[in-house]
């Protein structure tokens, strides 16, 4: 086996990485009508972007959430509700507890809530508003996530990337029980 120099190693792998980064950036964008904003927590005011984007719906909210605990974000639900935005949210089944909880104050408000139970663990955490914004992220819907964790949102503009999260957000309720 002939042996080339370290030298030449680091010569192939220079020219790897600089053709990689020749390739023009527009290959990697998103299209003009699409957008990206990123939030991280503690203290990234990311329920902040969350309850501005409920309150310009004006169609549907649509929700997957393992955890739901936020009461800022259920009474901007109910408001969103109230003037006649279709919200609907799917809730892990470990949501469904006695009490008056977020889930609860949300179903007496009228507002369809569901929990999946078919799956070990429905660990999503997904905002579908008007069938044109996804918000998902590590981001928990709750006070932790905001104020103590370590989390990551992302709000995107995409019809595109919202029908999707419909239909899976459609499929998985089908096989939900509702509060």
């Amino acid at each position: 086996m002939k042996r080339y120099p370290a030298s030449c190693f680091l010569i192939a792998l220079i020219l790897v990485f600089s053709t990689t980064a020749m390739v023009p950036a527009a290959e990697y964008s998103l299209p003009a009508d699409e957008s990206v904003r990123v939030c991280f927590s503690p203290d990234g005011e990311c329920m902040n972007l969350i309850l501005k984007e409920i309150a310009q719906a004006k169609k549907e909210i649509l929700i997957m959430a393992y955890a739901f605990g936020s009461l800022p974000m259920a009474r901007a639900l109910v408001g969103a509700h109230q003037k006649g935005v279709r919200v609907e949210l799917l809730l892990d089944k470990s949501e469904r507890q006695e009490g008056y909880t977020p889930a609860a104050m949300l179903s007496g408000a009228g507002i369809p809530v569901w929990f999946n139970g078919v799956h070990a663990v429905m660990n999503s955490r997904v905002v579908i508003i008007d069938e044109q914004t996804v918000i998902t992220g590590s981001h928990n819907f709750n006070m932790a996530s905001e104020t103590m964790n370590a989390e990551n949102l992302l709000i995107v503009q995409s019809g595109d990337l919202a029908r999707k999260y419909r239909e899976n957000w459609i499929k998985h309720r089908q096989h939900s029980e509702k509060f």
